[in-house]
């Protein structure tokens, strides 16, 4: 069996075969003498569990002409094998010991049957006493493909839309294959392995059917491609499933979701350099999806690099728009943008590169000319953010907030045809981190500012005018905001808001410590430690 299936498993399988009389275990008599110990089954996966005693578990081989191996004090030993009615199938063959080892060959055993054995050492009649009696399975054949069904998202279509759960069931099509689990995977190659629990794996029932729920993210073809696995470790060949998920006319849009589930997600990198996507209302770090290492833009990490997202930058987008900056001292400027129709991972397409804007308007979008010092990429931005909409005609778009030489801007709708505004003139927002909580229920934005050098917390409104465009004048002096907490960067090392986790409609903050656990907050207090990330 292979080493991956765990003893759960085996338990499971061992309990039926031993009910279904596969095994059979013939008495042993102990008498004084020459010793022989550790009965071993030797194999190609590895035997798991030797089945040696009463309550052992019998493991599943995939050779029909396995090697019996035990230790004895005696010069050579006796092997004996029986099937499940009580035959001798190899009787008293003797073997050599070297070393204190001997090891017997039986060949020609049926595949799909149970077998019994026992070692006596061989020097002269009543000389020592047997081992235990052992127990293994013959499973030469891998099984067959399984039926796979949806009535969620059925072949012919018709079912629910991207974006929705759907509930996808496995069955063996042989019920003598002895399958223990299914290993799936959805738009992706499958991998291989036995079945260890884990990520696109799960456990058999006693009647060799299985449901998984799984979530088409993004419109369109879809492929679920499915494999049996028996339980001595032979997998199936794969099975596809194909089936078409619709574009939801009504999706459950919510600022800060990037997984096309309504929610707000939290995006932070792994130990490993992983991008972790966790859902605000998981209640844990718990990813949803892993985006791999290797799919960062730059770098082959996502360790280093800032990734915001709030709003869409397009009307047909499902999901946050997301857009990855290096925001290392002597980066190249570049910002990273992907278009997100909720299909993660990211990085399965190539992301586009948005430009800084070369031109300005002010507030009322009326062109100014730029000042000499006006960035004309990101590679001087201190800091980045992204804001939310401050266009009347798009409330969901997107708009990033940055400090540039010490000063406020807006970078108005960054994936086309861009123009920064300037907000503040006074160079005073050196020294913070910036946090965009997101709109409240009446349009109206804000900016939270975390001073680095103490900590403080403070809450600047940018309320939503008549004529649908925004007052910044509270965005003037970063030091003038309403104080709402204190977050010592030396404490919480990153700060961040995906918008309203919890669905109370008020914005909530979320924070990495300094041994990397991560913390929500309803608003920003009643702290909620969800654990340690990866």
């Amino acid at each position: 069996m292979s080493r991956a299936t765990s003893p759960r498993l085996l338990a499971a399988c061992a309990t039926a075969a031993l009910a279904a009389g596969l095994f059979a275990a013939p008495a042993a008599q102990a008498v004084p003498g020459h010793a022989v110990t550790g009965p071993t089954v030797r194999s190609t996966p590895s035997l798991a569990g030797d089945g040696c005693d009463a309550t052992g578990t019998p493991g599943w081989l995939t050779t029909a002409s396995p090697v019996l191996t035990a230790h004895t004090t005696a010069p050579s030993a006796r092997f004996k094998v029986w099937d499940a009615a009580g035959t001798k199938v190899f009787d008293d063959t003797a073997a050599t010991a070297a070393d204190g080892t001997v090891q017997v060959t039986v060949p020609g055993l049926a595949d799909g049957a149970g077998y019994t054995w026992q070692v006596w050492p061989d020097f002269q009649p009543g000389s020592g006493a047997p081992t235990e009696t052992c127990r293994f399975g013959v499973d030469t054949a891998a099984p067959a493909g399984p039926a796979v069904a949806s009535t969620d998202f059925p072949e012919a279509g018709g079912g629910k839309y991207a974006g929705q759960n759907g509930v996808f069931t496995f069955s063996a099509t042989d019920a003598s294959s002895g399958v223990v689990c299914f290993r799936y995977v959805l738009d992706n190659t499958p991998g291989v392995g036995g079945c260890a629990p884990g990520q696109g794996v799960v456990e058999a029932a006693a009647d060799g059917t299985a449901s998984v729920t799984l979530k088409p993210a993004a419109w369109g073809s879809h492929t679920l491609t499915v494999q049996a696995v028996d339980r001595a470790g032979n997998a199936g060949g794969p099975v596809s499933y194909t089936f078409y998920a619709p574009s939801n006319p009504n999706p459950p849009k919510a600022l800060g979701d990037v997984d096309n589930d309504g929610v707000p997600d939290i995006l932070l990198p792994d130990s490993q350099g992983n991008l972790l996507v966790i859902g605000g209302g998981t209640g844990s770090t718990a990813p949803t999806t892993v985006v791999p290492a290797a799919q960062a833009p730059i770098g082959g990490s996502w360790s280093g690099l800032q990734v915001v997202h709030k709003g869409w930058s397009g009307g047909g987008a499902p999901a946050d728009t997301v857009y990855v900056r290096d925001a290392a001292p002597g980066n190249s400027g570049y910002l990273y943008q992907y278009v997100n129709q909720g299909g993660l991972p990211l990085g399965t397409r190539s992301p586009s590169l948005v430009g800084h804007a070369t031109s300005c308007v002010d507030a009322a979008k009326l062109a100014v000319a730029c000042p000499a010092d006006h960035s004309t990429s990101y590679k001087d931005v201190q800091q980045l953010v992204a804001f939310g909409s401050v266009e009347a005609a798009n409330p969901n778009g997107i708009t990033l907030l940055d400090v540039e030489q010490g000063n406020l801007w807006l970078q108005r709708d960054p994936s086309r045809f861009g123009k920064s505004t300037q907000l503040t003139t006074a160079g005073l927002w050196n020294g913070y981190d910036l946090v965009a909580p997101g709109p409240d229920a009446d349009g109206n934005l804000a900016l939270w500012s975390r001073e680095q050098a103490t900590g403080t917390l403070r809450a600047h409104a940018v309320p939503k005018l008549a004529d649908g465009s925004y007052d910044y004048s509270g965005l003037a002096d970063p030091a003038n905001g309403t104080v709402i907490g204190s977050f010592p960067v030396a404490d919480y090392p990153t700060l961040g808001s995906s918008g309203d986790l919890d669905g109370d409609g008020q914005a909530d903050l979320y924070a990495v410590t300094a041994g990397r656990h991560l913390v929500t907050f309803k608003g920003v207090a009643n702290p909620k430690d969800l654990g340690a990330l990866a």
